[in-house]
């Protein structure tokens, strides 16, 4: 009989799920279901019903089962990763009080200055959280629920995180773990403890409202009798930590050891290493979050990446294959026609009123190939922003492993060679975040079978490169993406302003 592990990755757009042989790490099926924002809301706001990850997930395990001809007595293990900083309320009973305010949810900046103030200032909240409060992070939702519907904030009793849903929903459990716990700008990351001055700025009794706090090697529980029954599984499969998905992502791409960097080119863009020690920014522009290994993430977080380059697509009709031949048409720099890339705001660094700016259009870069590569190279750019700041605080690549639908462009993976300056690599199971998610559950149900076995030792011996997508720098390209580099950080700093005036035009 197979030993398998189901890795479960509930995104912002779909939900996947991978069945995996726990002996060879080899994925044996793979499925996913689609779900989508809740339309028509105010400008800034991003909201899913947690209702819509449940049924997905539940879909789309028994669609993978199914493909891989699982008998319910082969799976031993569960992991889920999750969307991070959602904002999960639920009532006494369990039952979802109001639908979930998003990551990419900028409507909580007003929330974000009255806590900072509250913890004495930018600088002072840095040092109690170690990060910054951002809109995107889960403090200020809470808050924000408090302000603008105390009604609902009235039947509050536990605050839980996309992935710790699913958690709840698999086990009856309500945990969270250090990794996922630590982008709610609640958590002293230094001591992996909440801070109580953060949860006092938002409400006297929010403490009791936070669920148990686990490490990442302990199972948040075992299925449910009631949801075992619904996916046609055994009430004896652990599920684990689980973990927010750049969290999953690190595991699922052998980002286990200082010196790999992985970048997602998704939705949203992420860069992160594994640290075996916080690392602080003092600027807040670095998240240093936990891992889900016990250790720490610094991590860099763009809010727009193939959202950028679908939006493009879309508007000229293309296949994907027929963008790429387009933009590959057009030299590196796109003629000096350059994207800013915030779409939806931006949040590396902190400017969550920006709008996209296309800067350079005329008779010569007015051209569908142009405003497509421009795309590419724009949220790339972005990207390289915080990967130098990365830099700055002594994280430096010796590799970086691209993860996420971007990675699969091989023009896409050189423009990323170019403007980050480094050798970039692809995984053979692209699917990082619902990978480590498995590879996480195998470690956590080995562990309970008592055997001595870290996450690296996992990862070493089932996380493999594909060698043959490999980018290499050129060093002409490379010296152009750093002239425009240099002209996309002006343009940000310069448009602040215009930014914050042209939101309240568009409000008025």
């Amino acid at each position: 009989m197979r030993t398998l592990l189901i890795g479960i990755d509930s995104g912002t757009q779909s939900t996947k799920a991978l069945v995996v042989d726990a002996r060879s790490g080899r994925v044996l099926a793979a499925a996913s279901q689609a779900h989508g924002l809740i339309p028509n809301l105010p400008p800034g706001a991003k909201e899913q019903h947690p209702h819509a990850w449940r049924d997905a997930t539940a879909q789309a395990i028994k669609s993978a089962l199914k493909l891989a001809k699982a008998g319910a007595r082969e799976v031993v293990a569960v992991g889920v990763s999750g969307q991070q900083h959602g904002f999960v309320p639920l009532d006494k009973r369990g039952e979802v009080i109001r639908p979930a305010k998003l990551w990419c949810d900028t409507s909580t900046s007003a929330e974000c200055a009255v806590i900072t103030a509250k913890l004495g200032g930018p600088a002072a909240t840095i040092r109690a959280l170690g990060n910054a409060v951002l809109p995107g992070f889960t403090a200020s939702k809470i808050l924000w629920l408090k302000k603008h519907e105390p009604k609902n904030f009235a039947r509050l009793a536990t605050v839980l995180l996309p992935h710790d849903y699913l958690n709840f929903w698999l086990t009856g459990e309500r945990v969270m773990e250090f990794g996922d716990a630590s982008g709610t700008a609640l958590l002293d990351v230094k001591k992996r403890q909440w801070c109580s001055a953060a949860l006092r700025a938002i409400d006297a009794d929010l403490a009791d409202k936070l669920p148990r706090l686990i490490s990442s090697d302990q199972p948040a529980g075992k299925l449910s009798a009631a949801t075992a029954k619904q996916l046609g599984l055994s009430t004896g499969v652990l599920v684990s930590a689980g973990g927010g998905d750049n969290m999953m992502g690190a595991i699922g791409t052998g980002n286990t050891r200082a010196g790999v960097i992985t970048a997602s080119f998704g939705t949203s863009g992420t860069i992160y290493a594994c640290s075996e020690k916080p690392v602080v920014d003092p600027r807040g522009e670095i998240a240093a979050f936990c891992d889900s290994t016990n250790r720490w993430l610094p991590l860099l977080c763009t809010m727009s990446v193939t959202v950028a380059t679908e939006m493009m697509r879309d508007c000229f009709g293309w296949s994907h294959a027929q963008f790429e031949a387009s933009a590959a048409k057009v030299p590196a720099g796109s003629g000096g026609l350059l994207l800013l890339p915030y779409l939806e705001g931006e949040r590396t660094p902190n400017v969550p009123d920006g709008t996209g700016v296309m800067l350079g259009v005329n008779t010569k870069t007015f051209g569908p190939g142009q405003f497509a590569r421009a795309a590419m190279e724009g949220v790339t750019l972005g990207m390289n922003y915080g990967l130098r700041r990365l830099a700055e605080l002594g994280v430096k690549p010796k590799q970086i492993r691209a993860t996420g639908g971007g990675a699969k462009s091989k023009l896409w993976r050189q423009i990323m060679a170019d403007v980050f300056n480094a050798e970039v690599v692809t995984l053979k199971v692209s699917e990082g975040a619902a990978y480590g998610a498995a590879l996480q559950a195998l470690w956590c149900w080995r562990l309970s079978k008592s055997e001595k076995i870290s996450i690296q030792e996992i990862t070493d011996q089932f996380v493999t490169l594909n060698r043959a997508e490999t980018a290499r720098p050129d060093p002409h390209r490379a010296a152009v993406y750093r002239e425009l580099q240099s002209l996309q950080d002006e343009t940000s700093r310069a448009l602040r302003g215009v930014f914050a005036r042209h939101r309240r035009f568009v409000l008025r």
